[in-house]
């Protein structure tokens, strides 16, 4: 009995399957075609890319910065939303090369060193240790 049930539904259950899974190899892809590797790659690159650029748009005080100089920060995101996956790249890599901070440290080291100068020559009193 059970093998006259199991002849009957074998190619009944793999008659479904296989018409069952037709459809889904048959779809064509969204894009018309495969996506390379490389095509995937700079799409996670452009998406790290402007990450990046909303990282730094995020932070209070350059949204304050954006305030005070008149810029509204709606318009800003606006703006990086619309940056091609190249011009998002360049300037993701100009985010990264700016100092942070460091050109301000380097110019009151300046400052500091020649107003010590100016005063150890006694044209300046403004450090009173050197006396």
């Amino acid at each position: 009995m059970m093998k006259k049930i199991c002849r009957f539904l074998s190619p009944l259950l793999i008659a479904a399957l296989v018409l069952g899974s037709l459809p889904v190899a048959a779809a064509p892809s969204p894009a018309g075609g495969m996506i390379t590797t490389q095509d995937a790659l700079s799409a996670e690159r452009a998406q790290s890319d402007r990450e990046r650029i909303h990282t730094v748009l995020a932070r209070d005080d350059v949204r304050d910065q954006l305030v005070a100089q008149g810029v509204d920060p709606a318009e800003v995101e606006a703006r990086v939303a619309a940056l091609s996956d190249a011009e998002a790249a360049q300037m993701a890599d100009q985010l990264e090369e700016l100092p942070a901070g460091a050109s301000v440290v380097g110019a009151l080291f300046a400052v500091f060193v020649i107003l010590l100068v100016t005063d150890i020559l006694g044209l300046t009193n403004v450090f009173p240790f050197t006396r």
